[in-house]
């Protein structure tokens, strides 16, 4: 039976029976994460292209980049509002949090990646390699040794719409940044790579590649105290679609923001660690990331096309999730 997505009923619309029927459970191990009293919500609508959700629990909010728009905006988990969070962005795409909960984003403009310190002034971390700037910077995570890891797949310099049209300088690859500020290529051998995520253990990285079709995603072996990238194997494919952000939940269960497939493809895609797929939680509109947040890091927000989403599942908080 192909899902639906029912009206949460903050815009008029029927409200949705519970249980949410556009969330499947594929695999008896997916069977205890929905909650049966929990329906999928749409928290804000608004945007041109909604992406790079980052949870800030020390703030009760959640921040994301509206590309097109070239903003920031930010969720108040208690008392719901939406605020502008900053703007101009220079067309901000990804962002993160590192150890000492600053934000790092991905800007597509600049062709940079930036820190913001706790007193609002932004630090490059890199703009270029090898003496020449980036493409656009598309997706960022920190490694639990302080390393800065971001795709740079060049969508973002292609048109004049989610930045500034030019010409890709450097081949599409995956960087690291050290500490010392040292930048270095790990990855150059996929098509587009897009979102990337690494399991809790951060003992592997997935990274998925958007420029081929249909969309993969890869995993790769983390060695060399976090230095290199092994041999990578083939994860899981979403075909007929692709993906775009990923994430791990604390169990290593990967969630994929999928899209490209239409009604009944389009959502969030669950994969268990040996890559069977699990869940699917069905979406009215293109997702394109997504991140775990709220009080006890059990609530799923996704950036999806022209709007912010959410659902409260049974997983456990992670470490990087829960409120600081």
């Amino acid at each position: 039976m192909t899902a639906r997505f029912e009206s949460d009923g903050s815009n008029g619309g029927p409200p949705p029976r519970y249980p949410d029927r556009s969330i499947r459970v594929l695999d008896e191990r997916f069977a205890d994460v929905p909650i049966f009293n929990a329906a999928v919500e749409r928290l804000f609508t608004g945007c041109r292209w909604a992406e790079g959700p980052v949870w800030f629990g020390d703030h009760r909010c959640l921040v994301w980049s509206d590309i097109p728009n070239d903003r920031m905006l930010r969720y108040d988990a208690v008392t719901g509002a939406v605020s502008t969070f900053r703007e101009p962005s220079e067309f901000s795409n990804g962002n993160t949090r590192d150890q000492l909960g600053r934000l790092v984003t991905c800007e597509h403009r600049t062709r940079r990646v930036t820190r913001t310190e706790h007193d609002g002034q932004r630090t490059v971390l890199c703009d270029g390699f090898d003496g020449k700037r980036l493409n656009a910077p598309n997706d960022v995570v920190v490694a639990a040794d302080g390393t800065v890891w971001f795709t740079d797949p060049g969508y973002g310099s292609l048109s004049d719409y989610e930045g500034d049209r030019g010409p890709l300088e450097l081949p599409t690859a995956v960087y690291r940044i050290d500490p010392d500020g040292t930048v270095d290529v790990v990855l150059d051998e996929l098509a587009r790579p897009n979102g990337l995520c690494f399991t809790p253990d951060g003992a592997h990285l997935y990274v998925v590649d958007s420029g081929v079709r249909p969309g993969t995603v890869t995993r790769y072996e983390v060695g060399g105290e976090g230095a290199t990238l092994g041999a990578g194997e083939a994860f899981c494919d979403l075909a007929p679609g692709t993906a775009d952000g990923v994430r791990c939940d604390p169990a290593g269960n990967l969630w994929a923001a999928a899209f490209g497939g239409g009604e009944g493809f389009d959502g969030v895609h669950v994969f268990a660690p040996d890559g069977a797929r699990i869940g699917h939680i069905a979406l009215p509109e293109s997702p394109a990331n997504l991140c775990f947040g709220g009080r006890r890091g059990n609530r799923l927000f996704v950036t999806a096309s022209r709007s912010l989403y959410s659902l409260y599942l049974n997983v456990p908080a992670g470490p990087a999730e829960a409120d600081g």
